[in-house]
């Protein structure tokens, strides 16, 4: 169970969240502004929030740049919840620090399995552990192998390190920005030409297990987990 804070100023939405959080086990926290939020926040301690964009006091992109750029919230995981579905507002969310977006209206489940993939992730500082299969792809870190079905495909290291931090991350959104600093250890300007490249050319080795690679319009990748 999570206590999850929803930042919402609709009621017929909060209603809904509520409700179907309190299905899956969930303890709902309520603030319809975003001085509101902030002070549930320091009150109700939540292991999640998920913001609304459009809110009656505060951009909801205002309430994400102060939750991230306090080092007494950063760590707190956002996922975006809105009616704008453009991609600059997505771009701008994650360039914040949001972990993750939804466009309103929403399918209800998939809402709670992203809250479930982002909740996955282990405490701030502790290492993700390796994941040894998704679906048809299981990945042999200690050996250096790669096994789609019964195949063994051949990758090289940056594919390798790639896919095994897509992997370890499953459900959850990684921007290009992310990966480069991750996979490819550059930071700066993103080099988006770089990423693409090779989750193209890693997705042709995969065959069957390609379609596990979501693309995230305007923000990066994917990688879902068939069971999800």
């Amino acid at each position: 169970m999570a206590k999850v804070l929803i930042v919402e100023d609709e009621k017929d939405i909060v209603d809904l969240l509520r409700f179907n959080l309190k299905q899956a086990g969930h303890d709902p926290v309520i603030a319809t502004t975003g001085e509101e939020a902030f002070a549930q926040i320091s009150r109700a301690r939540p292991d999640l929030v998920l913001l609304d964009l459009m809110l009656p006091d505060l951009p909801g992109t205002e309430v994400c740049r102060r939750i991230k750029g306090d080092p007494r919230m950063r760590q707190l995981p956002v996922i975006m919840v809105t009616a704008r579905g453009e991609e600059v507002d997505r771009l701008v969310g994650f360039e914040l620090g949001a972990d993750d977006f939804v466009t309103k209206p929403f399918s209800v489940r998939e809402l709670l399995l992203r809250i479930r993939a982002v909740l996955r992730r282990g405490p701030p500082g502790e290492p993700e552990p390796p994941r040894e299969r998704l679906g048809p792809v299981r990945i042999d870190e200690a050996a250096h192998r790669v096994y789609v079905g019964e195949r063994e495909i051949e990758l090289t290291a940056l594919e390798f390190k790639l896919l095994a931090t897509l992997m370890a991350r499953a459900g959850r959104l990684q921007t290009r920005e992310m990966l480069l600093r991750d996979v490819w250890q550059v930071n700066g300007e993103p080099q988006t030409r770089t990423v693409d490249t090779h989750v193209k050319r890693l997705r042709e080795k995969l065959g069957e297990g390609r379609d596990l690679i979501e693309t995230v319009r305007g923000a990066g990748y994917r990688m879902m987990d068939p069971e999800d």
